[in-house]
């Protein structure tokens, strides 16, 4: 017998012995397919950091309320059961001027539990709202209250304000944060620029700035000079919020188109750059659940409303709520059916681009 056909025969004698292909396929499959989704999971979970951190959500500086309990080994995230948050979600993002001390705008964003489009609603800041221990004053002043005189107190401005929006729409804010002017121009340049799309031409009344009606991008420096702009406006803080929508709305967009959301290393920078410089208020829900929820949004354009109010006497800056309008609003924004009042309402609803 020839060494070939030896060779032959003591394959045939061991082949009874070979284990069969078909498991060792399938733990091929199943190796690989995890692979694919735990890269999924990575490339989501950068998406969630990179759109809570453009939103102020990712600073480290987190302040809780009174008699949260805080999640061991992560400072300053509240407790609460691991896994992602069911239910719709509100974050109060307070932008407030260069002294710290006046709100210069205050935007709701909810998503929708389904997971739908985001929602930024603006608050007026001329809005005449009951304000703790001052009676009656405008929304913009309620920071001031809690930030008080000499160096201003960023959490207790929110903390305040947050009270006031609670009780003003009727939903307690899972989550914030206060974002200063600095803070924006310097998140705006870092992601080179944000492209806005005005519906009207604004003159700044601070600098020799002209903004054109239509598209355009801007700086850090010009993306703030435009967000203090008011006078001039047919709509005055109105304009201004419907400005601060599309910027807001630009801003997530373009760290999308600049590659930021998926990749860590562009994003860590930005968070450890601006990060430190925000403060990020728990209201309820743990930080790390609102991480695990903004992967789920089917889209991250967001649509901009505006609290419906009636237009402020000539001569007086505050307005108030529409007696007709804003209870249904309100009822909307509370019951997650924000989608069927933008359907019946699209008059209302403010173009981002």
């Amino acid at each position: 017998m020839t060494v070939e056909e030896e060779l032959r025969a003591v394959f045939v004698r061991h082949e009874p012995l070979t284990p069969p292909t078909g498991p060792l396929r399938a733990a091929i499959d199943r190796l690989v397919v995890r692979r694919r989704r735990r890269r999924r999971r990575i490339r989501a979970g950068a998406t969630a950091l990179a759109v809570l951190a453009v939103l102020g959500l990712a600073a480290p500086q987190v302040v809780d309320p009174p008699g949260e309990r805080a999640v061991p080994g992560v400072p300053g995230v509240p407790g609460g059961e691991p896994g992602a948050r069911s239910g719709a979600l509100n974050v109060l993002l307070v932008g407030v001027d260069g002294s710290a001390r006046l709100a210069d705008s205050v935007l709701l964003v909810h998503v929708p539990a389904d997971r739908g489009r985001p929602y930024l609603v603006s608050l007026p800041r001329d809005l005449e709202v009951p304000i703790p221990g001052r009676g009656t004053g405008k929304l913009n002043s309620a920071f001031a209250s809690g930030a008080g005189d000499g160096r201003p107190d960023l959490a207790r401005g929110y903390e305040v304000t947050s009270r006031v929006v609670t009780d003003l729409i009727g939903v307690r804010p899972d989550a914030g944060a206060v974002l200063t002017y600095p803070v924006l121009r310097e998140l705006t340049d870092l992601l080179g620029g944000v492209e806005v799309c005005l519906p009207r031409r604004v003159e700044s009344a601070h600098t020799s700035r002209v903004f054109r009606a239509g598209c355009q991008r801007l700086d850090g420096a010009a993306s703030v000079d435009l967000l203090r702009q008011r006078r001039g406006l047919p709509d005055g803080g109105l304009d201004r919020d419907r400005n601060a929508q599309i910027f807001a709305a630009g801003l997530v967009r373009q760290a999308g188109d600049q590659g930021v959301l998926g990749d860590p290393v562009r994003l860590s920078r930005l968070v450890a750059t601006v990060g430190p410089k925000m403060v990020v208020a728990g209201g309820g829900t743990p930080l790390l659940d609102l991480l695990r929820v903004v992967p789920e949004l089917k889209s991250l354009d967001p649509v901009g409303l505006n609290l419906p109010v009636d237009a402020p006497a000539t001569g007086d800056w505050r307005v108030r709520t529409d007696p007709a309008a804003t209870p249904q609003f309100l009822a909307a924004l509370r019951e997650d059916r924000l989608d069927r009042w933008v359907a019946a309402h699209p008059g209302r609803v403010t173009r981002t681009r």
